[in-house]
């Protein structure tokens, strides 16, 4: 069976791509992770941000939305000073900014999952591409999406950002259709 291409430069991207990518999470500490981790990747390749990613784990506590809200500048200096992550300020500062948004959500829409699930009717967006190159960058969902959290206050969550947050979080599966690792294939 055809495997997507993309994730094919690294055991680390193969991984994530065989066990995360495209696979529905309501797990709203999930949700906020690959939220704060899409952003970190703006400008940047996804494969330098998964190399961070126990590092961010560690520094944000394993992304508890509430702590996260909690950080004060002088803390979020202590990340970028002394953890693995990416050392843009404004990136590390937009996880606090994110945080406080995300409770926002969760106390008015009960999670962040619930608020965010609504956008599809709480069932995935499931294409079927014959090869990585008819992927979209960015969606009309995306973009529906982003122009949401941004009013919301949210940081780093512009249409392309947005649109790899849905596949991290499973709200789409791009998997190309011959992928073992695409919906209709993994469930039969």
């Amino acid at each position: 069976m055809k495997q997507c291409l993309w994730p094919q430069s690294s055991e680390l991207m193969q991984a994530y791509h065989d066990r995360e990518w495209c696979r529905p999470s309501r797990d709203d500490r999930y949700i906020f992770e690959m939220l704060t981790l899409e952003g970190a990747q703006a400008g940047l390749s996804w494969s330098i941000v998964l190399r961070k990613r126990e590092a961010y784990q560690d520094a944000f506590h394993h992304f508890d939305i509430g702590y996260c809200a909690g950080l004060s500048d002088a803390d979020l200096e202590n990340i970028k000073e002394n953890h693995n992550v990416i050392k843009h300020l404004t990136k590390l500062q937009s996880v606090r900014t994110n945080a406080k948004a995300a409770l926002e959500i969760q106390n008015e829409f009960g999670s962040l999952a619930d608020f965010l699930w609504k956008f599809v009717d709480f069932e995935p967006v499931v294409n079927e591409w014959e090869n990585d190159t008819q992927m979209p960058a960015e969606s009309p969902l995306s973009i529906r999406l982003s122009k949401e959290l941004k009013k919301r206050g949210f940081k780093f969550v512009g249409p392309v950002t947005t649109y790899s947050f849905l596949q991290a979080i499973g709200m789409v599966d791009d998997h190309i259709k011959s992928c073992s690792f695409h919906t209709f294939n993994r469930s039969k």
